[in-house]
């Protein structure tokens, strides 16, 4: 891919790389994000954050929230399936949020990006519950994405209190050891409250990708609603080798 666009700001090189219509991002050798506006699917990591939205109803996806935007892959696919959602983007990165409007095209008047500590920003909100609540909070250290927070006990619950009666919780994990001691599969507190666990991964990455429902739904219907969708049903069809999803609990 070639890069059109780089800067180096307070010791962190971001590039911004394309290949046909297709956009990249990198900050120090990271890869953050992928879009081309002419696709549904990313054929990567970002399709297993926004695919799970699929086990909500379209009408019941109103109300998004993305903590780590990058350069707002995930957000740009939810923006195309659900026409009523408004989405919110927490980041701490002001050149992400830039880059993200500049290139990824992230200036819509559905989407509103915070330049904040997602983790501050969440434990000071008292505003409306979300309907989708994905974290996808990570750093870099040593050229590798790591999180910036445990997903421990205190952190699902404050995530989980800030979601409406049907939400549901989307955590982005790049190591299996953070997937398996994650505190819903240890806290009775957080497994009532989470009646179903899916993981989502890609064999084309080591992430996993935990899905906490509230309100059980089976993976017919999951796929019964993607199908659904204008325009993405080639795609998602092309790309079932790229998701593999299976039920954790419930």
């Amino acid at each position: 891919m070639a890069v059109i666009w780089q800067k180096t700001l307070q010791g962190k090189l971001y590039e911004v790389r394309a290949a046909g219509r297709t956009r990249r991002l990198y900050t120090d050798g990271v890869f953050h994000s992928q879009y081309n506006p002419s696709r549904h699917l990313t054929s990567n990591v970002w399709d297993l954050l926004s695919l799970p939205s699929f086990f909500l109803e379209v009408h019941q996806v109103r109300r998004v929230l993305v903590l780590g935007v990058g350069g707002g892959a995930a957000i740009q696919q939810l923006l195309k399936w659900y026409p009523d959602a408004e989405i919110i983007g927490v980041e701490l990165d002001k050149t992400h949020i830039d880059i993200s409007k500049r290139f990824f095209g992230l200036n819509h008047k559905r989407v509103t990006l915070i330049e904040a500590n997602a983790i501050t920003w969440l434990k000071a909100y008292r505003g409306m519950a979300f309907d989708i609540v994905i974290d996808d909070l990570f750093g870099e250290v040593n050229g590798e994405p790591e999180r910036v927070i445990e997903a421990n006990a205190s952190w699902i619950k404050h995530l989980s209190k800030n979601l409406s009666a049907h939400g549901m919780l989307v955590m982005n994990f790049t190591e299996s050891k953070d997937y398996r001691s994650n505190a819903v599969f240890h806290d009775k507190t957080l497994q009532k409250k989470f009646k179903m666990v899916y993981k989502f991964s890609t064999p084309l990455y080591e992430n996993n990708i935990a899905v906490f429902l509230q309100v059980p739904c089976k993976t017919n219907q999951w796929r019964k609603r993607i199908l659904a969708t204008p325009g993405l049903v080639n795609e998602y069809q092309l790309s079932q080798d790229k998701v593999k999803l299976r039920k954790m609990m419930g």
